[in-house]
């Protein structure tokens, strides 16, 4: 017999880089944890939010159902067990509440691929081909084994899903779980959501300034990451590299395809060097 699915967002994070509560940033006209609660409550029988014991009377959080971590300073797997201890019955639709991009049809996606016999249902990340342990359905029979990994000192979720009997899928939407930890981070996604444009300085090298026919551009682009930039540039001119043929740099750093852009930033896509 397939398992009742309850919904947990976790929000039990300290924050410390955001330097204010990501709970309370806003996003699509509510804050990020009732858009989460939202999102995940329509694709589930009940839905709590994760929180430490010193959170329960923040009035944000106040609002909703609470699961409260019996273990500190464990990170967000001691949201996991708390719900797994509370409701033992129960597959958990976990997700973490600094998703800004996660949308209903990558929920869905999720929820639809379930499979209830296999500890875990995660998506494989976009960025590296692990697993995602924040946007994940943790079954019933992965509480033992949970606890277990606690117990021996394991604290990392992904590590947890690595060693499990996770089926994992290919994300749908390639943002949706890209996670914001910093406020540059979060100014650039606000930009991002409201359609703002930047101005961005391109620098092209080798086989790209021959076929985009110039060394470098200033672009006006609503693109929010290096990936964007370069599906939008590739539109444009006949580049015929791959994005994982190429390396990215921003602001003379090498940097992560994910990573967002703001205004004035300068890009260079780095293609393999030619000869041994």
């Amino acid at each position: 017999m397939t398992a009742p699915l309850y919904g947990l967002v976790l929000a039990g994070g300290r924050s410390s880089r955001m330097q204010r509560d990501k709970a309370t940033l806003a996003y699509h006209g509510g804050t990020q944890l009732e858009c989460a609660m939202a999102l995940v409550g329509a694709h589930v029988e009940r839905a709590f939010v994760s929180v430490r014991a010193d959170q329960t009377g923040d009035p944000v959080r106040a609002r909703f159902a609470q699961i409260v971590d019996r273990r500190a300073d464990l990170g967000p797997i001691a949201g996991i067990a708390a719900a797994q201890a509370e409701h033992p019955h129960a597959a958990w639709l976990v997700i973490a509440c600094d998703l800004p991009f996660l949308d209903s049809s990558t929920v869905k996606h999720l929820v639809w691929a379930r499979q209830a016999g296999r500890q875990a249902t995660a998506y494989r990340s976009s960025h590296d081909g692990l697993p995602e342990p924040l946007c994940a359905i943790y079954e019933p029979a992965s509480r033992e084994a949970i606890e277990a990994y606690v117990q021996a000192g394991g604290r990392c979720p992904r590590k947890f899903l690595v060693q499990a009997d996770a089926a994992l899928l290919d994300e749908p939407n390639p943002r949706a779980l890209d996670n914001i930890n910093t406020p540059e981070e979060y100014r650039a996604v606000v930009d991002a959501l409201s359609g703002v444009n930047r101005h961005i300085r391109v620098q092209y090298y080798a086989v790209l300034r021959e076929q985009a026919g110039r060394s470098e551009e200033t672009l006006e682009t609503a693109a929010g990451t290096p990936g964007e930039l370069y599906a939008e540039l590739r539109a444009r001119y006949p580049f015929s590299l791959a994005p994982e043929m190429l390396r990215v740099a921003v602001n003379a750093e090498f940097a992560d395809w994910g990573q967002p852009l703001a205004d004035g930033d300068a890009v260079v896509f780095i293609p393999p060097v030619a000869g041994g």
